[in-house]
């Protein structure tokens, strides 16, 4: 079973009602609670949809004894090496000169450390250098340069990060952004901007990350969140993925959190450090991330950013895990996803979310 109870079901479908988001998933959820099954003892780790192999992997290494920083890392190392994967490490979407920079960070509970990395180029892996960062210095945050060179210092090799693929994708930005440059693009016609199988060929923006979050029986907490940020972004841009406190916060006295999605959005909130904060005054991960979903939509006031009906035109989530093992995931749009493993499986669930996704919302 998954781990919520009838309270945290009761409260969170009084959210969900509210925003029209009450999903099936819930009710499944508390109909085994009511069946009276204790909580599992096993590791809990949950993760954006893009990281089912991460939690897998991260599980399994927690159940052989590693330490959960170590787990949840080893794990979203398997996504930011995926060159399939656009939003993360090898292979991600570059800047708008066409160069890859990554972020990560990266959040130790039983120590309370934490180290992160941002606008770092040539580096497959963010998130095991933003852990020698935790380790290694006595710093939190590196970026740039400085991060390339204390990377190059500890034996990271640089590498090309930009797949033909992402160069396919940028150069097709590119060539079809503007109509008042030199770049010409191909004879071909326009291509279908709802076609998603085809990355290379989404003209806007794209926001992509993975955040990973793990609890081992003793309920030790750990978790990390890496990206190659938003596609096309301004050289140095930097998101919410490496911000302790806003891409990711663990106290392991009560639980962690982490977001994928807009960045911009998410900082305004201080997310991840929101959620746990929530919790700790005794929300369930479910009410947290519901009610941190709300916050940043009411922060959301620039016209750019919202719909014809003042909703975001962007999506954030919100992932949350506790100490003992509950867990949750919210979005400002219906269809998201997360990953976890909790009870010895490894599935998708739904997030919660607050508004039905219309066909002219941004991915």
């Amino acid at each position: 079973m998954s781990q919520w109870s009838r309270r945290d079901f009761l409260q969170t479908a009084a959210v969900a009602v509210t925003a029209g988001a009450l999903k099936p998933a819930l009710a499944e959820q508390d109909s085994k609670a009511d069946e009276g099954e204790s909580p599992s003892c096993g590791p809990v780790v949950i993760s954006s949809a893009n990281g089912l192999a991460a939690t897998d992997m991260a599980a399994a290494m927690i159940l052989a004894g590693a330490d959960t920083l170590d787990a949840v890392i080893a794990g979203v190392n398997i996504v930011e090496e995926d060159p399939n994967d656009m939003s993360v490490g090898y292979g991600g979407l570059p800047n708008e000169d066409g160069v890859v920079e990554l972020d990560s960070c990266v959040m130790h509970g039983p120590t309370r450390g934490c180290g992160a990395v941002g606008a770092l180029r040539n580096i497959k892996t963010p998130s095991r250098v933003a852990q020698l960062v935790m380790q290694r210095t006595d710093h939190i945050m590196l970026v740039g340069k400085g991060a390339l060179k204390f990377a190059k210092a500890h034996g990271f090799m640089e590498e090309n990060l930009l797949t033909d693929q992402a160069r396919k994708a940028w150069l097709d930005w590119k060539e079809r952004n503007s109509q008042k440059d030199n770049w010409l693009p191909p004879p071909d016609p326009p291509p279908d901007p709802n076609k998603q199988s085809d990355a290379h060929r989404d003209f806007a923006f794209t926001y992509g990350t993975i955040t990973c979050l793990g609890v081992n029986p003793s309920g030790e907490i750990s978790g990390v969140t890496t990206t190659s940020g938003l596609s096309w972004k301004l050289s140095g841009r930097v998101g919410d993925s490496p911000i302790i406190g806003a891409g990711l916060y663990v106290d392991n006295d009560v639980g962690a959190a982490g977001s994928t999605g807009r960045g911009e959005a998410n900082i305004k909130i201080c997310g991840g450090h929101t959620i746990v904060e929530l919790m700790r005054r005794g929300a369930s991960p479910a009410e947290a991330v519901m009610q941190a979903v709300e916050r940043a939509v009411k922060f959301t006031v620039e016209p750019r950013l919202l719909d014809p009906e003042g909703r975001p035109n962007f999506d954030l989530k919100y992932y949350a895990v506790s100490k003992d093992g509950c867990f949750a995931g919210a979005s400002i749009w219906s269809g998201a996803k997360f990953a976890v493993f909790a009870d010895g499986k490894n599935r998708l669930e739904d997030c919660a979310f607050l508004y039905a996704r219309p066909p002219a919302v941004i991915p």
